[in-house]
């Protein structure tokens, strides 16, 4: 009898966590999706309601760690001047822990100036939205071409 039970709850067990995930993979790239397009309308309060009052944005040159206070105040004097940033997204990976409250992700997204990008971060679930508490973009270095950068910042480090 017990066994019938559990052959029977098992399935379900395994269908409502997925369905779970599913739910969340949805809100993840909802939260994503709107940083970008945020982003891209300049619309600063809303870009900065996505992340937690304690993330941390890492940008692309290496003095770019900022709390998320720090980024906000470089930002937002960029966003009131009426002009964005705009990455759009070509493919997205989404990684959850076992209880799906937090988001670990990598993303590939596309800019006109700097070409393909690639964000990675952290997603936390907090008072039922998705928020991002890390976001790291990074450009890409093909491995071929990747000495001869390395060379150029370090020539580029002996002039500053």
């Amino acid at each position: 009898m017990y066994r019938r039970i559990v052959i029977f709850l098992l399935p379900l067990l395994f269908l409502a966590c997925l369905n779970d995930e599913g739910a969340a993979t949805k809100g993840v790239e909802q939260t994503l999706d709107d940083l970008h397009r945020f982003a891209s309308k300049a619309d600063g309060e809303k870009y900065f309601s996505l992340f937690t009052d304690d993330a941390v944005f890492l940008g692309t040159d290496t003095t770019e760690r900022w709390s998320i206070a720090e980024f906000r105040e470089y930002a937002m004097a960029r966003f009131n001047t009426g002009v964005g940033w705009t990455y759009k997204t070509k493919k997205r990976f989404i990684y959850f822990n076992n209880d799906v409250s937090t988001a670990w992700f990598d993303e590939v997204v596309i800019n006109e100036k700097y070409g393909e990008c690639r964000g990675t971060g952290v997603l936390e679930k907090r008072g039922g939205k998705w928020r991002i508490s890390h976001y790291n973009l990074t450009v890409p270095v093909p491995n071929d071409l990747l000495v001869t950068v390395v060379e150029m910042i370090r020539e580029h480090e002996k002039v500053e």
